[in-house]
């Protein structure tokens, strides 16, 4: 059955309204929709661009009512959002991806034991519900180990890699002083070559696209940097791409998926997450790509074919995190930058600066991967020094 298709005019709801959102929002608005923005934060970059803007709690039902009235289909730029009003929005009208995908996804434990089920392979994992079980889990799976929050927690947040008893004792500790009625899961550490992600598009339809595999790395749990394409053999490439298509069928997922895996010493591939919305690492799709991301999105959401997602050079993205943002916005860094041959600068708008927080980034497109690297690798070592 053909799926219905939303014409240019329609307009897109998005739930949340942070970088993603905007970016979302950008390709939207090109494209000829219209976008409602709905996020607490007033400061939320995306409202500023915003055909309506709703600024409040998601779980005020009079907004919730008048987002609907307007909303012809509705998509998200963040897990985290409640799975029950995804579900009630698409009583009426087409929601990318479903209520039901996000209830699977928001919950670690619930991923796991999914992915699990489907015989895809993750870390060896452990539910834990109180600090006693946390250590009957650390004897089940050994040290070292990561705990995580079940639910919520990104960019290193909320999880603790346990190494020796001590890590255990503070960790025991932070669960006893936790709200009732939370859960952790416990997963074995992973001795890993390299961190990988696979972003894969599908359709209502039940066509699928994938993007180049790339490699991720990582500072304090935030990413910092990405490659594309990732240096690996091509039968590793291919084995990740068929499993990061094989968990997005499990899911029955509508709209942009990333799937980040771990390379490991053995040379297998582990499940680590899954995203169901555009990624951070596949902010490279802006510059060097012919469909991106955002794009894909906008097509999903409204029932458009997919795009291609054809590599048109390798390159290196590079997050601006926290102060770092004012090593290439003033100064001889700004100058410096712009006279990089192949830099594309993207900043968010983010009105407040804090540690740790994504500011921006820049891509760093060339001819060879190795030359964008080391010219990503320069630029690293530069707002280093100046911030």
């Amino acid at each position: 059955m053909t799926e219905r298709i939303l014409k240019p005019g329609s307009t897109l709801g998005v739930l949340g309204g942070g970088q993603l959102g905007m970016m979302f929002t950008e390709a939207a608005r090109r494209m000829g929709y219209g976008v409602a923005v709905w996020d607490p934060d007033a400061d939320a970059p995306a409202h500023r661009i915003a055909t309506h803007s709703f600024i409040a709690p998601f779980s005020d039902v009079n907004v919730r009512d008048r987002f609907a009235r307007i909303a012809d289909a509705v998509t998200l730029e963040w897990e985290n959002v409640p799975a029950e009003l995804c579900e009630w929005l698409e009583r009426g009208c087409p929601m990318r991806p479903s209520g039901a995908v996000l209830r699977v996804i928001q919950d670690r434990i619930e991923q796991k034991q999914f992915l699990s089920s489907r015989h895809l392979s993750v870390p060896a994992f452990s539910i834990v519900e109180s600090a006693l079980q946390l250590r009957s889990a650390v004897d089940r799976l050994g040290l070292p180990a990561v705990c995580k929050t079940a639910r919520s927690g990104y960019d290193g947040k909320g999880q603790w890699v346990l190494r020796d008893a001590s890590d255990v004792k503070q960790v025991e500790h932070i669960l006893r002083t936790a709200n009732a009625g939370r859960r952790w899961i416990l997963e074995q550490f992973v001795e890993y070559v390299r961190e990988l992600s696979v972003l894969v598009v599908r359709g209502g339809n039940g066509a699928q696209c994938v993007y180049p595999v790339v490699e991720n790395r990582h500072e304090r749990g935030i990413l910092r940097e990405t490659l594309v394409p990732a240096s690996i053999p091509l039968d590793v490439a291919e084995t990740a791409t068929e499993i990061s298509k094989q968990v997005v069928t499990a899911l029955q997922g509508v709209g942009v998926f990333c799937v980040e895996l771990f390379q490991t010493t053995n040379g297998s591939l582990l499940i680590n997450e899954i995203a169901p919305r555009p990624h951070n690492s596949g902010h490279y799709t802006l510059n060097v790509c012919t469909v991106s991301q955002f794009e894909q999105q906008v097509r999903a959401t409204c029932g458009l074919p997919l795009g291609e997602t054809r590599l048109l050079s390798p390159a290196v993205m590079v997050n601006l995190i926290g102060e770092e943002v004012q090593a290439v916005t003033s100064g001889e860094g700004l100058y410096a930058l712009h006279a990089t041959a192949g830099a594309v600068l993207h900043l968010y708008g983010k009105r407040i600066m804090r540690p740790g927080r994504k500011m921006g980034h820049v891509t760093f497109t060339a001819s060879q991967v190795e030359t964008a690297t080391e010219t990503a690798r320069q630029f690293i070592a530069r707002i280093r020094r100046s911030s």
